[in-house]
C-alpha cells in the first residue's frame, strides 16, 4: 500500500513531536547526546539529498560542514557578529563553497566523483592548518556568544534547553524540507537521474543542472549543520574539515537507509550510541563499531529505516 502524502507528513510531524516531548523525560547526559544527534542528523539529511536521492556518493562533505562552522565561528571571533548574523554567515559560506565545488566536481561521475570530492576536502583540511593565524589550526577557536534577544526575552545558546530546542527546530525544518523535496517534481527527476541518468537526459532534462542543484542543496544543508554545531557548542577547529566528517554522514545514511527521509536520524542515533557505548569498554572501540555496522548492514541492506518502511508495507517515507 503506497503511503499518501498526508500520511507521510503526519508521520514525520509525529517524530518531531516525539523529539519535543522526550526532552522532559531525558536525564542530562542523554539530553546532551540527543542535541548532538539532531545536529549530526541535519548533516546526514544533507548528504542523503546528494547520495540517497541523486546517487552521487561523496567523500567531501567535511568541506561543507567546515565551511559552515568556520563561516559562523570566524565571524564571531574576528568580526564580533551575533549568533543570528553568524549563523547566516555560516550558511552563506557553505552555499558559496557548494557552488564552486559543483562547478569543478560535476564534470566527472562515478568513482572519479568520489575521488575528486575527497581531494578537495583534504585540500580544505590542509588550508585550515596552513592559515593557522586565522583558524588557529588544531587548537581551534572557543567562541563567546552574545544572547539572542527575541521579543524582550534573552536566550543564551549555552543553556541546554535552548541548545536542544534550537537543534530540534533546525532538524525539523531540514527533515520536512527533505520530504517536500523528495515528493516534488525536482525530487522525482533527481531519483530518475539516480536510476538512469542517460534515459533521463534523453527525456529532455538537463541532468547537469539538476545534479548541480542537488549538490548545492546538499552542501548548504551540511554547512547549516556545521554552523549550528559551532554556535551551540561554541567551538570550531580543523578537525571539522577532517576525513571523519566526510565518512560519518555516509555511514549515517547507509545505516539508516539511503533515499529514506527518516534514515539519517535512525542511522545517526544508532551509530552515535554504538560509538558512545563501545568507547566505555576499550580504546579500540572502532573495531567493535565496525563489526556491529557490518552485522547490521548484512541483516538490513536497505538500512534500518528502509527495512522498517518495507515491513510496514508503505511507500517512500
Amino acid at each position: 500500500m503506497k503511503q499518501l502524502p498526508l500520511q507521510s507528513y503526519a508521520l514525520h510531524l509525529l517524530i518531531i513531536l516525539a523529539l519535543f516531548l522526550v526532552q522532559f523525560l531525558l536525564p542530562a547526559y542523554h539530553y546532551g547526546n540527543l542535541t548532538r544527534i539532531m545536529v549530526y542528523a541535519v548533516l546526514a539529511i544533507g548528504y542523503n539529498v546528494l547520495y540517497g536521492y541523486t546517487g552521487l556518493m561523496s567523500l567531501g562533505h567535511a568541506m561543507f560542514f567546515a565551511a559552515g562552522a568556520y563561516g559562523a565561528g570566524l565571524s564571531v571571533h574576528w568580526l564580533g557578529f551575533g549568533p543570528i548574523a553568524a549563523f547566516a554567515s555560516g550558511i552563506g559560506a557553505a552555499f558559496l563553497v557548494s557552488i564552486l565545488t559543483g562547478i569543478v566536481v560535476l564534470r566527472v561521475s562515478g568513482v572519479a566523483f568520489l575521488i575528486v570530492t575527497l581531494m578537495l576536502a583534504q585540500a580544505a583540511f590542509l588550508a585550515t592548518l596552513y592559515f593557522n593565524s586565522i583558524t588557529l589550526g588544531d587548537q581551534g577557536i572557543v567562541i563567546t556568544l552574545r544572547p539572542i534577544e527575541i521579543a524582550g526575552t534573552s536566550l543564551q545558546l549555552s543553556d541546554p534547553v535552548v541548545k536542544y530546542n534550537t537543534a530540534l527546530v533546525a532538524f525539523a525544518l531540514a527533515l520536512l524540507f527533505s520530504l517536500w523535496l523528495l515528493r516534488s517534481p525536482i525530487g522525482r527527476i533527481l531519483i530518475a537521474i539516480r536510476e538512469n541518468e542517460a534515459r533521463t537526459r534523453l527525456l529532455g532534462y538537463n541532468t547537469f543542472l539538476y545534479r548541480f542543484a542537488a549538490l548545492v542543496i546538499s552542501g548548504t544543508m551540511s554547512g547549516l549543520a556545521g554552523a549550528l554545531y559551532c554556535l551551540l557548542f561554541a567551538y570550531v577547529g580543523s578537525s571539522f574539515a577532517s576525513l571523519q566528517y566526510s565518512t560519518l554522514p555516509l555511514l549515517y545514511t547507509l545505516l539508516g537507509g539511503t533515499g529514506v527521509t527518516l534514515g539519517p536520524l535512525a542511522g545517526t542515533a544508532i551509530m552515535y550510541y554504538l560509538i558512545d557505548i563501545s568507547s566505555e569498554f576499550t580504546s579500540s572501540y572502532m573495531i567493535i563499531v565496525g563489526a556491529a555496522l557490518l552485522i547490521i548492514t548484512l541483516w538490513f541492506p536497505d538500512g534500518i529505516a528502509g527495512r522498517a518502511r518495507r515491513l510496514i508495507g508503505r511507500g517512500t517515507a
